[in-house]
């Protein structure tokens, strides 16, 4: 199979995956939403900062520079192996003996015995990691993908169930260990590997050096995204910060999963030609240019229907978050964008780039969250939109110089998408508008309809290139099969 015919399989089993997955926790996270309250949610985030420090500190980023060793073999993978063993259990001890302090710092003495349980996910998924690894780096995203939607939907249920009996935030808690330890049984069930070896010095020291840029720039990304649930959980409360997590878990369903997308596929992908800069270059304006004619449309859709969505899924107790969604929306718009440019520092090895991109980009974001929150939680929404801006910048200026597609080349690229894009979102918001203020079912069926058939309607006349591109590709692709 051609590197092309793997990357258009990747692309899709991908997506699969990554949608089918997160759809089923989106609906679950709907029901559990319903019989949840937004303190519940709020207490959940409150945590989440720790468990995301932890788990950058067991990568450390060898599972990138795993992935990018083209001579990788067995002892490569039985020290990552066991490396992230090793580091999940010093994290959870670290974790557990830290809890009755955090659970001080935000006055509720509750979140010592959540987070202490909660904590258990990281010793659980760290027995996983090559596994999953390993289906990465083969773009093997079908198995990845029944993997993911299986163990999403087992520890759906069992939240679900639990929500039922009244067990509260526990149910959230419930939810996720039982969806990692799934998962990590069904990765030792379908991929064959077993560590051959043991920790190897020499392999360790080899990726070390890859791997502990990415770890520093890791951290301050990891710190910098989960930043704002510790100042919001700290300065207002847990109903506000449950109210701001729920927004960003809505943004973050297209946001993040279109951009996981093109991470897991780009990466390895680009990987592979990265001794090419006309073939690099070339193909990572394409994958920009297929980001954004998808997530642009889908985060401005998202953002005009806010309010009859809310409220129809959530009911009216969650009406502060519709606000805060339409603000977020306009902000992780440029994730998958950011995630690209990125992606080509780490595929031509310039680590020590990347490292230095993300200390300017936040240190200039807690600058701007700062000057933000006294101004209150719609001000910190804001906050991050202006970040975002700003990182575009910075993150397209190593590219123009490495392969010379900088920002200017790219936003030639970017406008017209994004100039269509808000034309169909007014017309989305446009559509809400016009039936009666409590029909929010049909407020949001009509907005989603009309914006979904100008959008189409308007690509297949005015950009017919790429639109012809994807549909051979789904043509070849059919014929193939």
């Amino acid at each position: 199979m051609s590197l092309k015919q793997k990357t258009f399989k990747g692309v899709i089993w991908s997506a699969i995956e990554r949608f089918s997955t997160q759809g089923v926790q989106f609906l679950f996270g709907i029901l559990l939403a319903r019989l949840l309250t937004p303190n519940d949610y709020g207490m959940i985030a409150m945590l989440a900062i720790f468990m995301a420090v932890s788990q950058t500190f067991i990568d450390s980023g060898f599972g990138n520079a795993l992935i990018r060793k083209p001579d990788r073999n067995e002892a490569d993978k039985a020290t990552v192996f066991f490396f992230n063993i090793f580091m999940a259990g010093a994290c959870y001890g670290i974790i557990f003996l830290a809890a009755p302090f955090i659970a001080q710092f935000y006055g509720m003495p509750q979140l010592s015995d959540i987070l202490r349980i909660l904590a258990i996910n990281l010793i659980i998924q760290a027995f996983g990691s090559i596994q999953r690894l390993n289906l990465t780096i083969d773009l093997n995203f079908k198995t990845l993908a029944k993997v993911s939607l299986i163990g999403a939907i087992i520890g759906g249920t069992a939240g679900l169930v639990c929500a039922y009996n009244g067990l509260g935030v526990w149910s959230l808690v419930v939810q996720q260990i039982t969806t990692t330890s799934s998962r990590v049984v069904l990765f030792w069930t379908l991929v064959h590997w077993r560590p051959k070896t043991f920790f190897n010095k020499s392999s360790f020291k080899n990726m070390f050096g890859f791997g502990s840029k990415l770890l520093v720039s890791g951290l301050l990304n990891t710190l910098y995204e989960n930043i704002y649930d510790l100042i919001i959980g700290k300065v207002f409360s847990a109903g506000t910060l449950g109210n701001y997590s729920r927004a960003n878990h809505f943004a973050n369903f297209p946001s993040s999963n279109i951009t996981g997308i093109f991470q897991r596929v780009t990466y390895p992908v680009l990987s592979k030609i990265q001794n090419d800069p006309d073939k690099l270059r070339t193909g990572y304006l394409k994958f920009l240019n297929m980001a954004t004619l998808v997530i642009f449309p889908l985060m401005i859709g998202l953002s005009a229907v806010a309010k009859p969505f809310i409220l129809l899924v959530l009911t009216d107790k969650w009406v502060n978050a519709i606000l805060i969604l339409q603000i977020i929306c306009l902000a992780q718009m440029w994730y998958p964008v950011h995630a690209i440019n990125l992606n080509i520092l780490q595929v031509m090895g310039r680590s020590d780039l990347f490292l230095k991109l993300e200390v300017i980009k936040k240190i200039v974001g807690i600058i701007i969250l700062c000057i933000a929150i006294p101004h209150g939680i719609i001000a910190i929404c804001f906050s991050q939109w202006v970040g975002t801006c700003f990182g575009l910048v910075i993150n397209t200026y190593y590219s123009g110089k490495l392969l010379n597609a900088g920002l200017w080349i790219q936003l030639k690229m970017y406008i017209p998408t994004l100039l269509n894009s808000l034309v169909m979102g007014a017309i989305c918001m446009g559509a809400t508008r016009i039936l009666p203020e409590q029909e929010y079912t049909l407020q949001l069926v009509l907005g989603i309809a009309a914006g979904a058939i100008y959008y189409i309607a308007s690509n297949c006349i005015f950009n017919r290139k790429t639109v012809k591109e994807l549909l051979e590709l789904l043509s070849k692709k059919k014929n193939k099969s």
